[in-house]
């Protein structure tokens, strides 16, 4: 294990929470980031230790660079694991929504990964969160798959950009307990039937499955599913 940084950016909520969590528990020098500075800064608080927060929005990215511009090195690892939730058809199309939701899953996390390179080493890894939406498409998830698969594409082009550095990403699937699903106990239960484990994904597993892909020094270039085999046709 490095003595550098780790940066979570999405990291005062959900699964980027969790993995904050975690490296904060063992004693790393933890930065987390959300859209709101004060929020970020009273999360990073809960957590205690060794942990700061910051305020950006990753859907303007020109605000990333000034954003990030204190945030100290060395950085072991960097987590991308901000995201939106958008319901968008084709046949009802919301162009600002669909923009904003590229821009902030694409251009966002690339433009973070281009301003904090600096603080960045040969030994450093980069994981992004994408979801398995890009597998399992549903009615109103053409911008949320079509992104997903996007960062299959970041993954692919970063990783010859910026090799040695170690960049991957993970896609989870239904985490059943995460403050999002909180009360939808009839979806649960068909997305139990459906995966191959019989039983949702936990938080705890996304984090083990995160930790892993940042600290495994062969993991690379590497697009991981963590669904309980929930994306086979059954």
């Amino acid at each position: 294990m490095g003595d550098g940084g780790v940066v979570v950016i999405g990291g005062t909520e959900g699964l980027g929470w969790g993995v904050a969590g975690h490296y904060a528990k063992v004693g790393r020098r933890v930065v987390i980031s959300g859209r709101d500075p004060a929020r970020a800064a009273s999360r990073a608080a809960e957590l205690g230790g060794d942990v700061t927060g910051i305020g950006f929005d990753l859907a303007e990215p020109a605000t990333i660079g000034p954003a990030v511009a204190d945030v100290p090195g060395p950085i072991d690892h960097l987590v991308l694991a901000a995201l939106e939730r958008d319901q968008n058809a084709v046949r009802d199309y919301d162009v600002a929504a669909a923009i904003r939701l590229v821009t902030l899953k694409l251009v966002g996390y690339t433009e973070v990964v281009h301003a904090m390179l600096d603080r960045l080493h040969d030994d450093s890894s980069i994981l992004l969160f994408g979801g398995l939406a890009k597998d399992k498409p549903y009615p109103g998830s053409t911008t949320v798959t079509t992104v997903n698969h996007g960062v299959d594409g970041l993954v692919r082009t970063m990783s010859v950009e910026l090799r040695p550095i170690r960049v991957n990403a993970i896609h989870p699937g239904i985490v059943g307990d995460s403050p999002y699903w909180s009360g939808k106990d009839q979806a649960l239960a068909a997305v139990r039937q459906r995966a191959l484990t019989g039983r949702y994904v936990a938080m705890s597993e996304i984090v083990d499955a995160a930790v892993m892909m940042l600290e495994n020094t062969s993991i690379a270039a590497t697009e991981l599913r963590v669904d309980g085999g929930w994306h086979l046709p059954l």
